[in-house]
């Protein structure tokens, strides 16, 4: 069947000049539906039959009989699969049936939360259902009224962790009468995040407790190799899951754009920015409506005006047509633009990560996304955006990113891969230390909280004493401040001690960064990113953990040279693979920073070299590492080039195997010129504490080698590229790399495999 964006797919398979590495097709599926339930209230079911539907899918009736069984349930579906409406009914059939239940809706962004209370708004239950918002849009008598009116409460974890929670007086009788939790878009809270969440989600389950309450937990998900793992990990009770997805599918075409490739021997390509939007304009002309997910405001913002200089000397009338969506609007411009979309005002929206979630925003024919956004579940999400009407194109235009380049190289590889597992640790003890010391605030810890809290929290909160933060009394462990202590923990980083980075000219906070990564990323002299707009640092006072950050618009980055050092603490699993000895375990992380670079974009010729002097920085994190025998590195090359580039590739492709991002990740290879120890290579999780990642690399070592193989061989550079072994975070400014050697060590860890079958 002929599309209208078939003429610009064909732009990509120019003779000589050939962008379009992969194009298919995804079947369309149909519905199974079932009658709606028989115990459904009245006025629910009028205000369903109000919006035309008249049945479930097989999976919203399934997690109906599951919640009014008891059970915590999550949903674990597609897009478009009708997850919000799975959720709703049981939380808004109790909602009707008690007067006094309230009820907490958790979103990770407020585009969501609007978005559900203008769903639930449209089911017409009148002053039965009360929502109201409640976060950092909302003013303080506004807060007021929602927490003594609203049954439908819509917030966020960060709202609920310094907001709800260190206030029980004012908020005794929401959590007395807290029947239902909403959990949306759940495989969000991952990693760092992600266990920090868990804890404010235990901390709450605790305060209900202690009201005689108990909430019951329904959850929503994109697709995760682990959602009853990490569902229950996440809430701390058990979670029935509901994986069946029973919604229709339309017919969707995939197409896979590669940039030119300017220079083989060196891997430039061409812009990626700039191809995606010459693509946007391609589509917007053939009268096509598309959203163009981009990684950071920069591009949304590069992307957009582009397109709209393109598209404007084409067809002026379309100019205002296409428009970013991002983060840094105020409300009334978030609000005004979702409603763009929902009328159609808009034929393109160039889009954060922002409407990756499930956001109502019209229908769309295109989705492209820019580069592989870091997890295949986001990727899912993303391209899930178009065709829910009718059929789509879903595209991804990569960068010269590593990971890019492995997925166009081998889209089967991409298509076809499960999702990643969703990685968090509530019992982290960096995470965990400042949520004891939340919830000593918050009521005495006794040690049957164990039950709540999670295994060990007793323990530890007892360990806590001694330091002074916490004391022993008759009715428990007991906070000994007088300032409730939320306000000091942040839930993005991975321990206490952060350094908080103010813009110099609005004397604004912009954000924390753990003070062991300070030196890396906020040293004097770098290029700060936030939200996608440039600042430069005018100084770090790590004695006062504050660096003062000016904006800066010139066209170039910084890139710091360090050096590293591990040492192991605990061996915690071990064995024997691809001819090495592998291990996960504890250990100790040493970096010091000692200069940078100024780099112009966009060709990255290095302006200037600047030395550092900053102390040393060590944190304890979890790592899997091991050993090269000399027999497997024999005509390698350098030993110490062959392993480093190796090192790179392979973190580059962790996030493969585990959801994570490559920033989270760091590695070194270490190579003793005397020969007193043998050559091996460590990766570790880059926060303190460490949430899971390498764990997940140490149970799919064999699968990340056999794919950092891959991706070696398949590089059309000449020794070691963007694409292949270089990494923009290396502390040794990508020098002491050899692909070559690194392709071989690779290759015969894999055959050591072959022979031991």
């Amino acid at each position: 069947m002929a599309h209208a964006w078939d003429p610009v797919l064909a732009l990509g398979t120019t003779p000589g000049e050939e962008r379009l590495a992969y194009h298919g097709a995804v079947p369309a599926r149909v519905a199974r539906r079932v009658a709606l339930p028989d115990d459904l209230e009245p006025r629910l079911r009028s205000g369903l039959v109000g919006r035309g539907i008249d049945q479930l899918y097989a999976h919203q009736a399934e997690v109906w009989r599951l919640a009014r069984a008891g059970h915590h349930v999550g949903v674990v579906t597609g897009t478009a699969s009708g997850k919000t409406l799975a959720y709703q009914l049981p939380m808004l059939q109790t909602l009707l049936d008690d007067p006094h239940a309230r009820a907490f809706y958790l979103a990770p962004t407020k585009a969501l939360a609007q978005d559900q209370a203008r769903g639930v708004r449209d089911l017409g239950l009148g002053r039965a259902i009360r929502p109201a918002m409640y976060d950092g849009d909302v003013d303080r008598a506004a807060r007021a009224m929602a927490r003594k009116h609203a049954n439908l409460l819509l917030t966020n974890p960060d709202m609920l962790h310094v907001g709800v929670l260190p206030h029980a007086d004012r908020w005794g009788d929401v959590l007395a009468n807290l029947t239902h939790v909403v959990i949306d878009e759940s495989h969000v809270y991952r990693g760092i995040f992600g266990s920090h969440v868990a804890n404010v989600l235990r901390r709450l389950r605790r305060a209900c407790a202690n009201l005689g309450r108990e909430p019951q937990f329904l959850l929503a998900s994109a697709t995760v190799a682990n959602p009853e793992e990490a569902m229950a990990e996440l809430v701390g009770a058990d979670v029935a899951v509901v994986l069946d997805d029973a919604a229709p599918r339309p017919a969707r075409e995939i197409a896979l754009w590669n940039p030119t490739l300017l220079d083989p021997a060196l891997g430039l390509r061409a812009s990626a920015l700039a191809e995606t939007a010459a693509l946007v304009a391609e589509l917007v002309a053939r009268d096509l409506r598309v959203i163009c997910f981009g990684r950071s405001r920069r591009a949304v913002e590069v992307v957009q005006r582009l397109a709209r200089e393109t598209i404007g000397a084409r067809a002026p009338h379309l100019r205002d047509a296409i428009a970013p969506y991002r983060a840094g609007y105020t409300p009334e411009q978030r609000r005004e633009l979702e409603a763009r979309l929902q009328r159609g005002d808009l034929r393109a929206v160039i889009s954060t990560s922002a409407l990756e979630l499930g956001i109502d925003i019209g229908l769309l024919d295109c989705a492209i996304s820019i580069g592989f956004p870091g997890t295949v579940a986001s990727l899912t999400q993303q391209w899930g955006r178009a065709g829910r009407s009718g059929a789509g194109l879903a595209m991804m235009v990569a960068t010269a990113d590593a990971l890019d380049q492995y997925c166009l190289r081998h889209p089967e590889r991409l298509l076809e891969r499960p999702v990643e597992a969703a990685l968090l640790d509530h019992a982290a003890p960096d995470v965990r230390h400042g949520h004891l010391l939340c919830a000593a605030y918050e009521a005495p810890i006794r040690e049957a909280d164990d039950a709540i809290l999670g295994a060990g929290a007793y323990a530890a909160a007892l360990r806590l004493t001694e330091g002074g933060e916490l004391a022993v009394t008759p009715a428990g462990i007991a906070h000994t401040g007088r300032r409730y202590p939320a306000a000091a923990v942040s839930l993005r980083s991975g321990t206490l001690e952060t350094v908080s980075i103010i813009d110099g000219e609005t004397g604004l906070l912009l954000g924390t960064v753990e003070r062991s990564r300070a030196g890396r990323t906020v040293h004097d002299g770098a290029i700060y990113l936030h939200l996608g707009e440039s600042y430069r640092v005018a100084s770090l006072d790590l004695d006062e953990l504050v660096a003062v950050v000016e904006p800066f618009d010139g066209a170039e980055y910084t890139r710091v040279q360090s050096l590293e050092a591990t040492s192991v603490d605990a061996i915690e699993q071990e064995r024997d693979t691809l001819g090495v000895r592998l291990r996960y375990g504890a250990v100790s992380v040493t970096e010091r920073v000692v200069g940078y670079q100024r780099v112009r974009l966009p060709d990255h010729e290095v302006l200037a070299h600047v030395e550092l002097d900053l102390p040393a920085q060590t944190f304890s994190t979890r790592a899997l590492w091991f050993e090269v025998p000399g027999a497997l590195s024999a005509g390698c090359g350098d030993p110490l080039d062959c392993l480093h580039a190796a090192e790179h590739a392979m973190i580059s492709l962790l996030p493969l195997h585990a959801m994570c991002d490559r920033w989270d990740i760091g590695g070194l290879s270490v190579v003793d010129r005397s020969g007193a120890t043998v050559p091996s290579i460590t990766i570790y999780d880059g926060h303190p504490g460490g949430v899971g990642i390498t764990r997940q690399g140490y149970r799919r070592f064999e699968d990340l080698v056999r794919d950092t193989r891959d991706l070696l061989r398949d590089c059309a550079c000449t020794d070691g590229c963007p694409s292949c072994v270089q990494s923009p975070k290396c502390g040794n400014l990508n020098e002491h790399l050899s692909r070559d050697g690194a392709l071989l060590l690779l290759g015969r860890m894999l055959a050591e495999e072959a022979l031991s079958r």
